[in-house]
């Protein structure tokens, strides 16, 4: 049984052939599927499919780096709000983000400092999103630090040292698509973190592994990102799989 760790099963980009794309990944052992939140606008959709799929699909909640704007306080509401109702697996996807702006540094650190506080108050994991901003993450993880802080960093480019760093905050690295890329970087010193520390995940519609890359992703390619890591560690498909789906169920409780 394979885990998607990460994984936007409720975007538009599904609309048209949901239930096919779902049934491919059931096809290839891929039966649990984490779903992260980006912001109020995509909450209804998160409903219906877990609605959709219950035994398979697991919610988290969060304010994405990217929707942090002028009105960051009302979307935290929202998030806050939805939490108070009902259960979740995590607090997600959340971070910062400087790629596409980073005028909006100073809200998007509040915004992510909050809900660690929040995931520390409900005992919960935190799902990290970093672009370009693993100083401007670490710095804020560093005034957070303690024993209830734990979770993933999604979809995790950086460094070797930039790996332990992580992984000493109690972080697992989400690793993906990008593991596939020719110049991903991560597959040549990924052998060196061991796998108690790996969770595997798509981050589809988004980040396709190769021969895909470019196009729409989707939770069945999660295959190709394990015959990868496969390769990378010497060990079996199979491994892979009892691995880090053990590790996510540490993480998730789930």
């Amino acid at each position: 049984m394979l885990t998607d760790t990460h994984t936007h099963l409720y975007s538009e980009a599904f609309d048209e052939d949901r239930d096919a794309m779902m049934r491919r990944a059931f096809d290839l052992g891929i039966k649990r599927f984490f779903i992260p939140a980006i912001d109020s606008e995509y909450t209804e959709a998160m409903y219906q499919l877990e609605a959709s799929y219950p035994e398979q699909v697991f919610l988290m909640m969060g304010l994405h780096p990217t929707s942090v704007k002028d009105n960051y306080e009302e979307e935290l509401a929202h998030v806050e709000a939805q939490f108070e109702q009902r259960k979740f697996v995590a607090v997600g996807e959340i971070g910062i983000d400087l790629y596409w702006d980073k005028s909006t540094l100073e809200i998007q650190k509040i915004a992510f400092k909050r809900q660690i506080q929040w995931a520390k108050k409900w005992g919960l994991p935190i799902v990290i999103h970093c672009r370009e901003a693993f100083d401007e993450i670490f710095e804020v993880l560093e005034t957070e630090r303690d024993d209830q802080l734990f979770g993933i960093f999604h979809c995790f480019t950086g460094t070797l040292e930039r790996a332990h760093r992580a992984i000493g905050f109690n972080m697992k690295l989400g690793i993906g698509g990008v593991v596939t890329f020719k110049n991903g970087k991560i597959d040549r010193f990924l052998k060196e973190i061991p796998l108690k520390h790996i969770v595997l995940e798509t981050d589809s519609p988004y980040l396709s592994p190769v021969p895909y890359r470019g196009k729409r992703n989707e939770s069945s390619y999660l295959a190709l990102v394990c015959k990868k890591l496969s390769e990378v560690y010497g060990v079996s498909e199979e491994e892979i799989a009892r691995i880090t789906t053990e590790n996510s169920k540490e993480v998730f409780g789930v």
